[in-house]
Order: C-alpha cells, then structure tokens, then sequence
C-alpha cells in the first residue's frame, strides 16, 4: 500500500469511530429523556393521587337560606314599616324595582331560580341604608355572601346610570321660579337658586398619592361637593376630590363654576328687587371664594354694622339647609358613615347612588327626613330691609 491508501483508511477508521461515539451519546440521551418523561408521570400520578385521597366530597350543590324574611315578614308590613325599614313607601318601592328591572333581571336555569329583582333592589338599599355586612344580609334575605356582593354592585351601577339625571340637576324654569320662592319664603333671602358646600366621606386612598387623600381629621376622604334646593334635595354634585384639597379649588374644577364662569348657569333669569333686575346667586360659607354668582357671608375679622350682621343671619340660616341635607343623606345612608373596604373608583359610585335615591324618595315625598331623627321646623320669617337696630329674632325654630 502506498501512503495515499493509508491516509485514506485511517480517515474512514476515524470517522467510523467519531460517528459511533455520537450515536452512542444520542443514545444516552434519548435514554435519560425517558426516563426524565418517566419520572415526571410517576410524579403527576402520585400527586394525583394524593389530591383523590385528601379532596372533600360535596354533599350538595348550594346550601339552602331561609326566604321566611323576605316572602313572608317584609309582605306585611305597613307604611310605616316600610319608610322606618327602607326610607322609602311600598309603591316607591315597586317603582324603583320596575325602573331598574332591565338591568337587574335574570333569566331561570336548570340549576336553580334567579333572585327576583324586589329582593336584589331590596339588598342594595338595606346595605346602603345600614351598612351591613354581606354576611348578615345574606342570612337575612337568604342568598349567600358572593350574591349579596354582586348584587350590590349591580344595584349601585343601574341606579347610577339609570336615573342620575332624573332628579340631580340643576333647576330650569318652572323649577327654578319654585326654588326661588321657596328659599325667600323659607329663609327670607331672595335671589337665592341653591346652597353649596362639601362634605368628607371616608375612604381606602388609592396607592397612587395616597397621602393627598389624608385631611384634617386625619383620615383619608374625598369629597363631596353639592348644590341643594330650598326642599333638601342634591341639584348638582360633585365627587372624588382628595380630602386635602381646599373647598374654592374644588369649586373652580367643577362643572358648575364652568357654567358660570361662561354665562349659562342661569341664563336670561334674573329676579327683581326693589325695581332693578338682580343676578341669580349661590350662597356658600367662608370657605369660597366672593363671585359674581356666588355669595358668602361677611367676614368677622372686622366690626361689623347691625345690617352686616343681620345678613350674615339671614344667609347663615340658608346655609343650615345644604348642612342639613347632608345630615339628611348620611343619616339614611348610613354605609356612607364608616370606611368601607371598596375600590375607590366603586366607592365613587356608591356615594352618587345614595345621593340620587334620596333625592328622589325626597321629591316623591316618601322618606321623612332621617330615621329616628325630628327635624326642626323653620318658623315664618318676616323679611324686611336692614335697619340700624339689630336683629335678634330672624330666624324662629320650633320643634317638628
């Protein structure tokens, strides 16, 4: 053999030996694959049966809640019952329910029966009214904790959307003659077409700037800004301002100082005193800024003249009314009185369903101011033009 032929078959030998030592290697690694798939059944067969030998058999489907409550003790109340119980009549009852039932009905399965859209508007206004746990309203109306969750919800989102513009909004002629009179006949004060303040209501602060949600009193809100009538219902709200924020800037961002600032308010009205046509006014306490429709009182730092302080009485007993009203809505809304565990974008919704359902049970005349609380009756007043003489005596309140 030459050396050519040599080469040659050492350069197959060495191939043929390369090539079988890494069919060997694939070899061991299929094998190894195996028996890693292998372990991995045995594993998932073991666990399998461990979950088999430790998992609790159901011995029924739901657990069955007492409707004794609802069909049979709720059914004979009488009016009485019904305004101390839900703050509102029978038949404004059965008119919510019928507003609402697009929204709030569902249809029977094969499983089980849909909860009838009475007792779901009767779980949201029990909890709004008393701000119960789900846990008692479930034993209470006899559906369990996740349905009174959900239906609560569910109630807040159809009332909010359903009838917010119904009733909160700002009074437009007829009306607005109404509440004119009504603020001069009730409170002595004319020109007058609502009352303004804020009012905290707690809540969990969101992570994002918590810390501008902390207030005075050392807790976190937001706040609630409204315009009221001279019958104590909400005319224009506003909601979700951190509780740090001062009362004129929440007033500036709202939608009811663009509409002033921008002349449409109340346009072309205006109410005649003493021979001249007067712009419509607001009336609102220290906290706000003096505006061309928005009026405060005078301010204590400086001495002030018997006419000074006999309008300050004047507006301070109209002020009484938007403080009232918030009395009034918390007082009937008691969930609105402690935190409660929501998100804060759902809590916003919340507060603006309490609001408009006393609104509207107040206009339909079916709630009495709050529950176990008289309110006080305010006396005839005799308006009459500031004199040199103080007044002591403007405003007369007797007992309701």
């Amino acid at each position: 053999m030459d050396a050519d032929t040599n080469r040659t078959i050492q350069c197959l030998a060495f191939h043929t030996i390369l090539n079988s030592r890494q069919r060997y290697l694939q070899i061991i690694d299929l094998v190894r694959r195996r028996r890693k798939k292998r372990r991995a059944l045995v594993a998932a067969w073991a666990n399998l049966a461990m979950i088999a030998a430790t998992s609790v058999q159901r011995e029924v489907w739901m657990h069955q809640g007492t409707q004794d409550w609802w069909d049979r003790v709720v059914g004979t109340w009488d009016q009485e019952l019904w305004v101390g119980n839900f703050c509102m009549r029978q038949e404004t009852f059965e008119m919510l329910s019928v507003r609402l039932s697009p929204m709030l009905s569902y249809e029977d399965t094969t499983f089980r029966q849909a909860i009838p859209v009475q007792k779901r508007v009767g779980v949201g206004l029990w909890w709004l009214a008393t701000g119960a746990g789900y846990r008692t309203l479930a034993h209470l109306f006899g559906i369990s904790d996740a349905s009174v969750c959900l239906i609560v919800r569910e109630f807040c989102h159809a009332v909010r959307h359903e009838r917010m513009r119904e009733y909160i909004k700002l009074p437009e002629g007829e009306e607005l003659q109404t509440v004119l009179l009504g603020f001069k006949n009730r409170w002595g004060f004319p020109q007058c077409a609502g009352a303004i303040d804020g009012s905290h209501i707690p809540v969990i602060a969101p992570h994002e700037n918590h810390a501008d949600y902390f207030n005075r009193k050392g807790c976190h809100s937001v706040i609630l800004q409204a315009v009221v009538d001279h019958k104590y219902c909400f005319k224009n709200i506003n909601i979700g301002w951190p509780g740090s924020v001062h009362d004129s800037r929440v007033l500036r961002n709202s939608e009811i100082y663009e509409k002033a600032e921008s002349g449409v308010l109340f346009p072309n009205v205006s109410c005649p005193i003493g021979g001249k046509d007067t712009n419509l006014l607001i009336v609102g306490d220290p906290a706000y800024q003096l505006l061309d429709w928005l009026i405060k009182g005078y301010s204590n730092s400086q001495r002030l003249t018997p006419e000074q302080e006999s309008f300050n009485t004047y507006l301070s007993s109209v002020r009484v009314g938007v403080e009232m009203t918030f009395g009034l809505l918390k007082s009937r809304s008691r969930v609105l009185l402690k935190r409660s565990d929501f998100h804060f974008t759902f809590m916003l919704t919340m507060i603006a369903t309490c609001m408009h359902c006393t609104t509207s049970v107040r206009r339909n005349g079916s709630m009495p101011p709050a529950a176990g609380w008289k309110r006080p009756v305010i006396g005839q007043f005799i308006f009459h033009s500031p004199t040199s003489k103080l007044t002591h005596s403007a405003v007369v309140v007797t007992a309701a």
